[in-house]
C-alpha cells in the first residue's frame, strides 16, 4: 500500500493518480467503452443501409448481408459494453478501496494524525469521498466514448449531407456550451453538500459516542439540538444540490430535444427534396435520437468532474495532516524499565507502584498527553536512559503502555478485547481477570469470554468497561504501565480488590497511577501530591494522612 505521505497534494493530482494506478485495466476498458458507444451510434446508419439496399432496392442478397452486419454490430457492442463496463466498474471499486485503505492507514499510523475532523467526517471521507474520487475513471471513459461517437457521426453526416452535417457539427457544441453555464453553480453546490453531510456525520458519531455521559449530566437535549441543526443544514444542502442537478439535467435534456428536433425536421425537408434517401433519413433520425444521451452526458461532465476534484482535494488534505506524535530515531535493543518525570523529580523503576494525586484534572490530562507524546514541550520525560521524544514509536510501545481514563473497547468478543493475539494461557488469563476484578463481568454473560461487545463497549456499564480495559492493560505486561483513574467508576469493595490485584500482578514492574482512590493510594509504595502544577508533598499514603490535612480532605471518601 502506498505511504500516505506520497499522496498528491491537490484534487487534480488525486484524479491523475487514480487514472495512473488503474492505467492497465483502463487501457482495456476505454477501447471497449468507445466501441460500445460507436456501435450504438452506427446502429441507425446500418438500419438505413438495410432499408436502402434491402427493402427499397427489393434485393434479398444485400438485405440479408446488411441484416447480418446489423446483427454482428449489435452483438459486438453488447459484448463491448459488458466487458468494458465490468472493467470500468472494477477500476472504480478498486480505486475507492485503495483510497479507503490509505485513509485507514493514515488514521491507524502509530504516530497518529493531527486533525480536527470528527470521526464521522473521516468516515465520510472513506466512503462518499472515496467513491466520488474513484468514479472519475468511469466519467472519463464515458466522456471519451461519447466524444468519439459524436465525432464519427458528425463525419458521416457531413459525408451524407453537408447541410445536416454542418447543422450537427455547429449546433451540438453550442448546445453543450449552453449547459456549461449552469455547471459551475452545480459543482459549487455539490461540493458544499458533500462537506455539509460530512460535518453532520461527524456530529452524529460524536453524539453517539458520548451519549451515556451526556445522559449523566442531562445534556442530551443540547447535543441533540446541535445534531438537529447540522442535519437540517445537510438536508437543505442536499435539496439545493438536487434542485441544481435537476435544473442542469432539465436544461440539458430540453436543449438536446430542441436541437435534435430541428435536425430531424431539416432531415425530413432534405428527404422530401430528394437530397437524401429514405434509408439515410431513417439513419439521421435514429442518430439524432442517439445523440441526446451524449449531449446530456457531456453537458454534466464538468459538474461531475468538479465534485470528484473536491472529494479528491478533501482526501488529499487529510492524508497530508501531520503526525500527532513526533518520532525519534533511537531504537532500543531491550525495553526500558524505568520512567522519569523530571518536572516532578519522580522516577518509577521496576517493582515500584507510585500514585500521583493532583488537585487539577487538567494537570493529569496534560501529563498523560505528554507521556503519549502528543503534548510537545510538556516537560522532560525519560524512558530508561533516553528522552521519550528521542525514541521510536516501536521502542516506546514495547517499553511503556499509557492507558487513558476514557480508553475504548473495540467491537469483538471479550477475549478479543483482552487478548487479541491469543498470547495468554488460561492460567495467565485467570490471573489478569482476578487482578482487574473482571471475572464478574465475564460471569454476567452466558457466553463468558465469547460475549460479543459493541463498539466502545456500548452494552457495558462504565465500571465493567473500566475493568475490561484494566484487564487488557495488565495482559499487555509492559515494563512500564501508566494508568489514569482506572477505578473511578467502580465501587469501594471492587477498588480494594483491584488495588491488591494490581500490586500483585505488577510486582517487579514499574507502575505509575494518576488517581485519588484511597485503595490505590494505600497500596502504593510512594505518593506524590501535586497542587497548582507543583509537587506539594510526597510520602506514603498513611504518612500523608497523618500530617497533611489538605491531602486527607482530598482523598478520604
Amino acid at each position: 500500500m502506498p505511504e500516505p505521505s506520497a499522496a498528491p497534494r491537490t484534487g487534480a493530482g488525486m484524479l491523475r493518480q487514480t487514472i495512473r494506478r488503474q492505467g492497465r485495466r483502463l487501457l482495456l476498458a476505454y477501447p471497449l467503452i468507445i466501441a460500445w458507444q460507436l456501435g450504438e451510434a452506427l446502429t441507425p446508419v446500418v438500419i438505413g443501409l438495410v432499408v436502402d439496399h434491402g427493402i427499397a432496392g427489393d434485393d434479398l442478397g444485400p438485405f440479408l448481408l446488411w441484416l447480418g452486419v446489423l446483427a454482428a454490430l449489435m452483438a459486438g457492442f453488447s459484448l463491448a459494453y459488458r466487458f468494458g463496463g465490468r472493467l470500468g466498474f472494477r477500476s472504480v471499486q478498486e480505486e475507492s478501496h485503495t483510497l479507503r485503505e490509505e485513509i485507514g492507514s493514515h488514521v491507524l499510523d502509530p504516530r497518529g494524525a493531527d486533525t480536527d475532523q470528527l470521526p464521522g467526517e473521516v468516515l465520510s471521507l472513506a466512503t462518499a469521498d472515496a467513491n466520488m474520487t474513484g468514479i472519475v475513471v468511469r466519467q472519463f471513459g464515458f466522456a471519451l466514448g461519447s466524444l468519439t461517437a459524436v465525432v464519427v457521426i458528425g463525419v458521416w453526416l457531413l459525408w451524407t449531407d453537408w447541410v445536416i452535417g454542418a447543422l450537427v457539427m455547429l449546433g451540438m457544441p453550442l448546445t453543450v456550451a449552453l449547459t456549461q453555464l449552469l455547471a459551475p453553480a452545480v459543482a459549487r453546490r455539490t461540493t458544499s453538500q458533500q462537506a455539509t453531510i460530512a460535518r453532520a456525520a461527524g456530529v452524529a458519531s460524536d453524539l453517539m459516542a458520548g451519549l451515556r455521559p451526556l445522559k449523566g449530566v442531562r445534556g442530551e437535549d443540547v447535543a441533540a439540538g446541535r445534531y438537529a441543526r447540522a442535519s437540517l443544514d445537510a438536508q437543505r444542502a442536499s435539496i439545493t444540490m438536487a434542485r441544481s442537478w435537476g435544473v442542469l439535467s432539465g436544461v440539458s435534456s430540453g436543449l438536446s430535444t430542441l436541437f435534435l428536433g430541428i435536425v430531424a425536421a431539416v432531415a425530413g425537408i432534405r428527404a422530401l427534396d430528394d437530397a437524401i434517401t429514405l434509408g439515410q433519413f431513417i439513419a439521421v433520425v435514429g442518430v439524432a435520437q442517439y445523440l441526446a444521451e451524449p449531449i446530456v452526458a457531456l453537458g454534466e461532465l464538468t459538474a461531475q468532474a468538479a465534485a470528484s476534484l473536491a472529494s479528491g482535494a478533501r482526501i488529499s488534505r487529510f492524508l497530508h495532516t501531520p503526525p500527532l506524535v513526533a518520532e525519534g530515531p533511537v531504537e532500543l535493543s531491550t525495553p526500558a524499565d524505568r520512567l522519569t518525570v523530571e518536572e516532578l523529580d519522580l522516577t518509577v523503576k521496576g517493582g515500584d507502584l507510585v500514585t500521583i494525586v493532583s488537585d487539577d484534572p487538567a494537570f493529569d490530562a496534560a501529563l498523560v498527553d505528554t507521556l503519549h507524546g502528543t503534548r510537545p514541550g510538556g516537560g522532560r520525560i525519560l524512558l530508561g536512559e533516553h528522552e521519550l521524544s528521542a525514541l521510536s514509536i516501536a521502542s516506546r510501545r514495547t517499553s511503556m503502555l499509557v492507558v487513558d481514563h476514557g480508553a475504548d473497547l473495540f467491537e469483538g468478543t471479550v477475549l478479543d478485547a483482552m487478548d487479541p493475539d491469543r498470547a495468554l494461557s488460561s492460567d495467565q488469563l485467570d490471573v489478569v481477570l482476578d487482578a482487574s476484578a473482571a471475572h464478574d463481568v465475564i460471569a454476567a454473560h452466558e457466553d463468558g469470554l465469547d460475549h460479543h461487545l459493541r463498539a466502545s463497549g456500548g452494552t457495558l456499564s462504565g465500571g465493567q468497561r473500566q475493568r475490561l480495559v484494566l484487564a487488557r492493560s495488565l495482559a499487555a505486561d509492559r515494563p512500564v504501565l501508566v494508568l489514569h483513574d482506572p477505578t473511578s467508576a467502580v465501587d469501594a469493595v471492587t477498588e480494594q480488590r483491584i488495588a491488591a490485584g494490581l500490586r500483585s500482578v505488577r510486582a517487579g514492574r514499574a507502575t505509575l497511577v494518576l488517581s485519588s482512590s484511597p485503595a490505590l493510594l494505600d497500596a502504593s509504595d510512594h505518593v506524590v501530591v501535586v497542587r497548582a502544577g507543583r509537587v506539594a508533598d510526597r510520602g506514603t499514603h498513611r504518612d500523608l494522612l497523618a500530617r497533611d490535612d489538605t491531602y486527607r480532605e482530598a482523598v478520604i471518601r
